[in-house]
């Protein structure tokens, strides 16, 4: 049985066309950086953005409409720049593709206008947000047509008034660094007189380029000094055509305070992204791709983050043990009788123990040569302690210091032994301090605090390798040395 089909016309309510504008957007503030964007594809080699109290007028120099190109500017939808994909005088890559930003800006404005000139065609539209609404079916909007000469230049102004909204300058400059190709040759946006230049930071760059079947992956990592180190804007900038769409995090959120270290941008313009573009479609096989080679390139910057964060730490704690030592080695000449290694000699210039600590007056060196007392002279070292020590092996990221005294000393290492390892212990000559310690973790967050746990961890070997079958003894001689290296003895006139 043959039946008559019937059909229904799809139609959209013309007040749809305005929340489409307030609630596609996360962001009102977003219709700026669109505007921009179109100068841009329209060969803008400049883009001038004035805000006022009640106004933002965005004027770019660029190509400039005709009639059919206002029509195709006020096409939702318009596949014209995936057709036309590059821009006819620096041929670059076309960034806008849903043609729907402009309407955002009628969240924070009850109308804007565009004002365009192309040749000899000079026009205005005006959509006025209270006329659109009334009742009615006409989905038109009144073309001005204007003398060629009221515009002396081609290109296009975009005029937002009735503002319901209110945008500070530091954020529109913030999302044009971010949402707009600021480093594209013969492209520059200014805002209200002031030239908005792109974000530039310093420290250990990272660059990389990973091809694959469906573009090039490349950028730039930059791993920031500590002092530059912050929470503010955390991850890595995606950009699809120079413009940043999001950041992330790629698995860092996992590495603890270090990620704040952690900067920069990667270019993708294969990715397909959200119609608000604020993100990416996440179960296509593009971004699939794409995290399989950010996980790769992740993963070297960890290598390379740990490698500068060791070396950071191992300048911080040579230092330190550097200073403890010469600390130490001032103690031990001021009490030679508490030294395992023989009392002190006359310095001479070549021999100036750690830091020139070993210079000593003649009136000094005499009287620590002579141990007064009760107490024995110290024997000299035997030939057998002249002998290398045995050496545990280390890791590359070892400190070693030796401290000299007369003509025998001790070997300082700091390195890493586990955190349940010992905190210090002595191999012959060699004193060896656990920096993955708990104990020693703690109090190496300060340089004070650092230098102080060191001399007390060396002290505290020289004191057992003097008499190690009293600790009591051994004790009491190591708080006369801390005492000696840390407080200041009184000038004798």
């Amino acid at each position: 049985m043959d039946t008559e089909k019937e059909y229904i016309p799809v139609t959209v309510d013309k007040s749809h066309i305005i929340t489409i504008g307030e609630r596609l957007y996360t962001e009102s503030i977003e219709f700026i950086r669109e505007i921009v964007n179109n100068a841009y594809d329209a060969d803008a080699t400049l883009v001038e953005i004035m805000v006022s109290e009640d106004s933002i007028e965005i004027k770019d120099n660029g190509a400039g409409m005709d009639r059919e190109g206002l029509k195709q500017y006020f096409n939702i939808g318009s596949q014209q720049k995936l057709y036309s994909s590059k821009s006819p005088v620096y041929g670059r890559d076309r960034i806008g593709q849903f043609g729907i930003g402009k309407f955002a800006s009628l969240s924070a404005c009850e109308r804007f206008e565009v004002l365009t000139k192309k040749g000899d065609f000079t026009g205005r539209v005006i959509f006025d947000k209270k006329e659109w609404e009334k009742p009615g079916d006409t989905w038109s909007l009144p073309l001005e047509i204007l003398p060629p000469d009221f515009r002396k230049n081609e290109g296009t102004t975009v005029m937002l008034t009735g503002m319901s909204r209110r945008f500070e300058l530091i954020d529109i400059e913030a999302r044009i660094i971010e949402g707009t190709p600021l480093k594209a040759p013969n492209f520059r946006v200014r805002l209200n007189n002031h030239t908005i230049t792109p974000r530039s930071l310093t420290g250990h760059k990272i660059p990389f380029l990973e091809g694959t079947a469906l573009g090039p992956v490349h950028g730039e990592i930059i791993i920031l000094p500590q002092t530059l180190a912050s929470t503010d804007e955390l991850g890595i900038e995606i950009k699809v055509k120079q413009v940043t769409v999001r950041r992330e995090l790629f698995g860092m959120e996992t590495w603890g305070k270090i990620m704040a270290r952690v900067r920069g941008e990667v270019n993708a313009d294969f990715l397909p992204i959200t119609s608000d573009r604020t993100g990416f479609i996440k179960d296509s096989p593009e971004y699939q791709t794409f995290l399989k080679v950010m996980e790769k390139i992740i993963e070297d910057v960890k290598k390379v983050l740990h490698r500068l964060t060791v070396k950071k730490e191992g300048r911080i704690v040579s230092r330190a043990l550097n200073e403890a030592l010469h600390r130490v080695y001032k103690a031990l000449s001021h009490n030679p009788e508490l030294s395992p290694f023989g009392a002190l000699p006359i310095a001479d210039e070549a021999s100036k123990g750690i830091g020139g600590a070993g210079l000593l007056t003649k009136q000094k060196a005499a009287t620590e040569q002579v141990v007064s007392g009760t107490q024995e002279k110290p024997k000299p070292l035997e030939k057998k302690r002249k002998k290398k020590p045995k050496v545990k092996k280390l890791t590359p990221n070892a400190v070693i210091k030796k401290m000299k005294f007369g003509q025998y000393g001790v070997s300082c290492v700091v390195d890493s032994f586990g955190d349940q390892g010992p905190e210090v212990f002595t191999e012959e000559t060699t004193i060896y301090i656990n920096r993955d310690h708990p104990l020693y973790k703690r109090e190496s967050g300060k340089v004070d605090t650092h230098i102080l746990n060191l001399a007390r961890l060396i002290t505290q070997e020289i004191a057992l390798m003097k008499d190690s079958k009293n600790p009591r003894q051994a004790f009491e001689r190591q708080s006369r040395l801390l005492k000696d290296a840390f407080v200041e003895r009184e000038k004798i006139d």
